[in-house]
């Protein structure tokens, strides 16, 4: 696997891991996920700086977003017991399937 899609994988676990410890906080009311949040958010925002050396913004930003998406509904299931309806279900397929359509067929993945 190349190099900027593994700095791009880093960059969503990091922003996933801080959304994670962002609902874990309590609003900033609580210290240690506080923490975790704002330094998973700054790994998050250096890896994806490293990652535009080769991957355009907009593919970037669509790669990123959507799959954090994704990796956060299913933490908010596991872990907070959050429900989705088939609506949501279905939008975050649809999330899923722009992201494959994007890596398998899009030739501006990289510049």
């Amino acid at each position: 696997m190349p190099a900027h899609y593994l700095i791009l994988i880093a960059a969503v676990i990091a922003e996933t891991v801080g959304t994670t410890a962002l609902q874990a906080s309590q609003q900033f009311t609580r210290l240690g996920p506080s923490i975790i949040c704002v330094i998973a958010y700054a790994a998050a925002f250096y890896l994806l700086a490293l990652a535009l050396k080769t991957i355009p913004v907009g593919i970037l930003y669509a790669m990123w977003s959507g799959l954090g998406i994704v990796f956060i509904a299913l933490i908010g299931f596991l872990v907070f017991n959050q429900r989705l309806d088939l609506p949501a279900v279905l939008g975050i397929g649809l999330i899923l399937l722009g992201i494959l359509v994007i890596h398998l067929f899009s030739n501006t993945t990289t510049h």
